[in-house]
């Protein structure tokens, strides 16, 4: 079976940790990465969901924290606050840094990002095929207003630095319209048995991929059926502030409202959490299957059963 993931960051990597767990040997699980997080700080390129989903799938993320190094020291930053060098709000480790300096060296030296990514993942061995969603440079952007007027600031800023305590305006992947898909992007959602939406942000991670030309087209044109599953538990994000940037795009932060906020052209089955069983009928009503089913990755055990769950409804979808 040929398994496609388009997913962000923590909740996207434990996801597909879960899914790994499920799957057999025969099964091949890509995963298309959000880039639109990716940010330049120190001079180096950073892909904050890229190297959560590396170290998460490959053995080496901060559990606790669920981004960065496990063990990580932080010596490098401490000597950048020393010498008066921001910014102080993004934190980068050690070991985190040589990732990073890696991945600038060879960027400089020609290669695209996807080339660089496999490159890194030769060390970490994720047991996924990781693929960036472009190559092309995408960076979102939120508009705000505080008490320096309305201005539009890195996603990285508002989500990091300003922990989304100010209202969202607008959410604006700048470059997306621009940008084309990775190598073998379309080609693995072409060549797809199921694609699966895990519970990543549906704004800022799983929507800015789809808003580079072509993504989108392809998840919905796909013989294979989509499955998502809902990032939303009871009216609020299970981490993070999903709620803040879905309410710049006008979407109500519930179970129901994401999976219309998709919508049945790009999704064939949807996953809530019995919490928010309520949300079936108006989801099916839509013309979206929907299932209640635990949610809450509090588990090893607990998140194979969602990805368990989310192939059982791809399978009950294919008819």
């Amino acid at each position: 079976m040929r398994i496609v993931a388009l997913a962000g960051g923590i909740g996207g990597a434990r996801f597909l940790r879960g899914l790994k767990d499920v799957t057999g040997p025969g099964d091949e699980i890509t995963v298309i990465g959000n880039t639109a997080d990716d940010i330049h700080l120190f001079g180096l390129k950073v892909c904050p969901d890229l190297d959560t989903l590396m170290y998460t799938l490959g053995g080496g993320i901060h559990e606790e924290q669920g981004w960065g190094r496990a063990d990580e020291t932080w010596s490098i930053k401490n000597e950048m606050k020393a010498y008066g060098v921001g910014p102080e709000w993004f934190g980068l480790g050690d070991k985190d840094f040589a990732t990073h300096i890696v991945r600038t060296q060879m960027l400089a030296a020609g290669y695209p990002l996807s080339a660089v990514t496999e490159a890194l993942c030769e060390r970490w061995q994720p047991g996924v095929r990781l693929l960036p969603m472009s190559d092309d440079r995408v960076e979102t952007h939120v508009r705000i207003t505080d008490e320096d007027g309305t201005r539009a600031v890195h996603f990285q800023e508002y989500w990091v630095k300003l922990h989304a305590a100010v209202d969202a305006e607008a959410i604006i992947p700048v470059g997306a319209d621009t940008a084309k898909p990775a190598p073998g992007v379309l080609e693995a959602l072409a060549a797809a048995d199921v694609i699966l939406l895990p519970p990543s942000n549906p704004v800022v991670s799983i929507g800015t991929i789809l808003a580079v030309p072509g993504i989108r087209q392809a998840v919905s044109s796909s013989s294979a059926p989509v499955v998502g599953l809902s990032g939303i538990v009871g009216g609020a994000p299970v981490r993070g502030m999903a709620d803040r940037v879905l309410a710049a795009v006008g979407v109500e932060a519930t179970a129901a409202a994401v999976a219309l906020h998709y919508s049945s052209e790009l999704l064939d089955g949807w996953l809530v959490d019995t919490t928010d069983a309520d949300a079936v009928g108006p989801v099916e009503a839509a013309g979206i299957a929907c299932r209640a089913v635990p949610l809450l990755m509090d588990s090893p055990a607990a998140t194979a059963a969602m990805a368990r769950a989310a192939l059982e409804l791809a399978e009950q979808v294919r008819g």
